[in-house]
């Protein structure tokens, strides 16, 4: 059995945090491929090394001295080596870094260095081969990941031993450097269990998992034991804060399970994330709602006109005029005569009016209306489709509250069940459904 588990920046943090690494590891032989970030925070008011390397090349391009700040990274790193009794050393590398930061050096490697000086230092604790990411991840010229050449790349390194893996960057073509967006070594590790064929990808983090409603409006939410892919990417398109989104596709193309560990509290299984499960848990079977999530900035643009429902082509028309503006069209529910497009209203910017007047212009509607203030929030399950009636008992328990549901929406999967409401009433819509089908 083979388990690929990578360690975000709260785990790598300092020696203490390398200490916990290192008893998990060690706790499970599966666990024979490591991926880790750079150093994260210590403490609230800490800065994360990945910034101060963003802060060192902002420094650098308007030709301001950056030796205090990286001065502070040098002696994370050396501390954390220092204590660890470590015998890699560190600082030739460092100097090197540092000089070549004098002479130019750009701002995707310069950014990488800080999982590189992780994961030598963890590979040193660990005992394990450190493999560069640079030598088996490669990036295509437009940017995308050339799978087939980092997964072959990747097992020829590995074979059945062990390894430490930097998180975050790759190659180009050339050579040079390239970084993924932040939160990027949840993609290294998911690409490296999807080229290794791993039994289990394990996401070790600061949190035991992924909860059930945000704990900033929901007092103590429930934790998820066990989700689906799809609704994983329903929560996290509709708002919840779980993983990188380019997480899920390299592990769930292999149906690789996922699970979300809290390295401050090992004993806790997280949660597991697969394409589907077989059985049911009693839980599972007691509870049809998974999670809840929203977000707050919508703006509903409702087009109404008799006869609408018996022109070809009306929909597509309207939604081309949104494309032709760069405005990403989030819903569409519906009438017989009419068409409501909610949007993110940031995404409007000044296209606004541009779009009104072209959708008068083209259509001449009996009515064109802009509702402002919106917010979104879905309730996710995989057993909805199975318990007749929950819309209904949804809409009961927000309408007892008092809460006028401005939007309906419903795939048809059946595993979500969206509604907008108020700006205002957005903390009280997530709250109510927890208290009424969760608690």
């Amino acid at each position: 059995m083979l388990k690929v588990v990578k360690f975000g920046g709260s785990s790598m943090a300092d020696a203490v945090q390398y200490q916990k690494v290192r008893a998990i590891v060690r706790s499970d032989e599966a666990r024979r491929v490591v991926v880790v970030s750079a150093a994260g925070k210590r403490f609230s008011e800490d800065h994360k090394l990945t910034d101060l390397l963003y802060l060192c090349h902002a420094h650098l391009k308007y030709g301001v001295s950056c030796d205090s700040v990286f001065a502070m990274i040098t002696q994370r790193y050396l501390d954390i080596q220092k204590e660890l009794g470590l015998h890699v050393d560190l600082t030739p590398e460092l100097e090197a870094l540092r000089e070549k930061m004098r002479h130019g050096i750009s701002e995707d490697e310069l950014v990488s260095r800080g999982e590189y000086f992780s994961a030598k230092l963890m590979a040193d604790y660990l005992g394990y081969p450190f493999i560069d990411a640079s030598k088996w991840l490669k990036f295509n010229f437009d940017a995308t990941v050339n799978k087939e050449e980092s997964y072959q790349a990747l097992k020829l390194l590995v074979g059945d031993g062990c390894a430490v893996i930097p998180g975050f960057y790759g190659a180009m073509p050339d050579g040079s450097i390239k970084t993924f967006s932040r939160g990027g070594s949840d993609i290294t590790g998911a690409l490296a269990a999807a080229a290794l064929d791993a039994d289990v990808y394990e996401n070790w983090t600061d949190v035991s998992g992924i909860l059930m409603a945000d704990p900033r409006i929901v007092e103590n939410p429930k934790p998820i034991a066990r989700i689906t892919y799809t609704e994983l990417r329903e929560l996290s398109y509709i708002g919840a804060q779980v993983l990188h989104e380019a997480t899920i596709f390299p592990v769930r193309e292999k149906n690789i399970p996922l699970n979300i560990r809290n390295t401050n509290e090992p004993e806790n299984p997280g949660t597991v994330i697969c394409e589907a499960f077989e059985n049911d848990t009693a839980d599972d079977s007691q509870r049809f709602i998974t999670g809840i999530a929203g977000k707050k900035g919508y703006s509903i643009i409702t087009i109404a006109k008799n006869g609408f429902s018996s022109t070809a082509g009306v929909q597509r028309q309207i939604l081309e005029i949104f494309e032709n503006h760069g405005i990403n069209v989030e819903y569409t529910p519906n009438g017989i005569d009419s068409l409501s497009l909610v949007v993110q209203s940031q995404g409007l910017g000044d296209s606004l009016y541009s779009v009104l007047g072209e959708l008068q212009k083209a259509f001449e509607p009996d009515s064109l209306d802009v509702t402002e203030g919106i917010s979104i929030v879905a309730a996710v399950g995989r057993k909805m489709a199975f318990r007749p009636g929950i819309s209904g008992k949804i809409f009961a328990a927000l309408g007892s509250q008092g809460i006028n549901i401005r939007m309906i929406s419903q795939g048809p999967q059946e595993v979500n069940i969206i509604v907008g409401v108020d700006d205002r009433d957005f903390a009280k819509t997530v709250r109510v459904l927890y208290d009424s089908f969760v608690k």
